[in-house]
């Protein structure tokens, strides 16, 4: 029986979602880059008092998710910055973001990872320089998320 072999997917075809509905993410605008997804198992040792053998054992205990941030051109909507001033000001406004890989042709998602209970961290504004270069003007956000689910549809 042959192996079923499957490129990989590219890493240019994904969708954030920020918030509970699509029609507030739409206006956010589109991402050109996430980075950061990742969470870490951390362990205890311990060691029975009667173990026969001389070592400690792993035991996985609380879990945390890396932060995440995310790059898109600046297109003059102030709303993430806004979101983190709110933030700042003790108005916590966690979300859910949804981020989506889409398949080659865009017609369906292959995974998708949501961060829990995310609110913004830091905010960094574009490098400007004078030099007529044709760089976009970016701007990040980085999220904390108090934790991150993977599914596959």
């Amino acid at each position: 029986m042959a192996l079923r072999e499957e490129s990989p997917y590219g890493a240019f075809n994904f969708l954030v979602k920020l918030g509970d509905n699509w029609d507030d993410a739409a206006l956010i605008g589109g991402f050109s880059d996430v980075s950061g997804l990742g969470n870490e198992v951390k362990y205890s040792e311990y060691r029975g008092g009667n173990d026969r053998d001389n070592h400690v054992r792993k035991v996985a205990n609380t879990n945390t998710t890396d932060d995440v941030t995310l790059k898109r051109g600046l297109i003059g909507d102030t709303r993430l910055f806004e979101w983190l001033a709110a933030t700042r000001e003790g108005r916590f406004e966690p979300r859910t973001v949804i981020i989506s890989l889409q398949d080659e042709s865009r017609a369906g998602t292959v995974c998708r990872w949501k961060l829990e209970a995310a609110q913004p961290k830091k905010w960094v504004g574009p490098t400007l320089a004078g030099k007529g270069g044709g760089e976009v003007a970016m701007e990040e956000l980085q999220l904390v998320a108090e934790s991150i689910v993977f599914t596959s549809p």
